[in-house]
């Protein structure tokens, strides 16, 4: 079963619309982890308009205190500030995400034309801390060779297109996923972990959970949004039952 890693961004992105420090992100990790969550991902932005670097400390350390039973994920664009303290902090995963100016949220993976030298390095620095290194790329084969050929562990597939198929029917949303699955089997080939996320929620991920060797999804916007009208325990639990049935 593919491991569930809860993005709490939504928590901070609250607390920040009124200052302060309700609700609590700590609280909201705690929370999660005692639904079952296995894993915890943040994306720390430069203009730290939802999580911020003091919540990715504290964050931290209260992860560190489980004895590893749950994974940590920063994820986010290379940028020095956010590089210094994703190797202060040492998460499991380091998910590096193209970022554009001005976005709201991710729109698509990584360019096969992105300068390669220094991401290169980027790649090879956190791996030799002991980081495990995630892409976020387009579900499209020449993304997941040029994330293998950068010396990456895993590919993050980018499902907003899964999940817009996914609305226009079923016919449309088997094409897709079956786009999905043989770039997940292009990706394990290469000897690429799978993660998944964007856009994926408790009726898409039905479909989407028989993705050949996922070995994670990355969930927040939805599962926080469903968390509104029936909890924080119970949304984790009902995504986990999914991934699980």
């Amino acid at each position: 079963m593919a491991r569930l890693s809860v993005n709490v961004n939504k928590i901070a992105t609250v607390r920040n619309s009124r200052g302060g420090s309700v609700p609590s992100v700590r609280e909201a990790v705690k929370a999660c982890i005692g639904a079952g969550s296995p894993g915890i991902t943040v994306h720390p932005r430069g203009d730290a308009r939802h999580i911020t670097a003091a919540d990715v400390r504290e964050i931290s350390t209260h992860l560190r205190s489980l004895d590893g039973r749950v994974e940590y994920n920063i994820e986010g664009d290379p940028r020095p500030d956010l590089l210094d303290l994703v190797h202060k902090v040492q998460p499991d995963q380091c998910t590096l995400v193209p970022v554009r100016p001005g976005e709201i949220t991710s729109q698509a993976g990584w360019s096969v034309d992105t300068p390669r030298a220094t991401l290169e390095r980027v790649v090879s620095s956190l791996k030799a801390d002991g980081i495990r290194v995630s892409l976020f790329v387009d579900p499209e084969d020449a993304p997941v060779r040029w994330a293998a050929d950068l010396g990456a562990d895993r590919v993050e597939l980018y499902t907003e297109p899964f999940a817009r198929a996914f609305e226009r029917g079923a016919g449309d949303a088997m094409r897709s996923f079956e786009t999905y699955t043989r770039v997940a089997r292009l990706a394990n080939s290469l000897g690429l972990g799978v993660n998944a996320g964007h856009d994926l929620d408790l009726d898409n991920l039905v479909l989407f959970r028989g993705l050949p060797h996922l070995d994670e999804v990355s969930i927040g916007h939805a599962l926080i949004s469903h968390a509104i009208f029936v909890g924080l325990d119970q949304s984790v639990r009902e995504y986990l039952d999914v991934l699980a049935a």
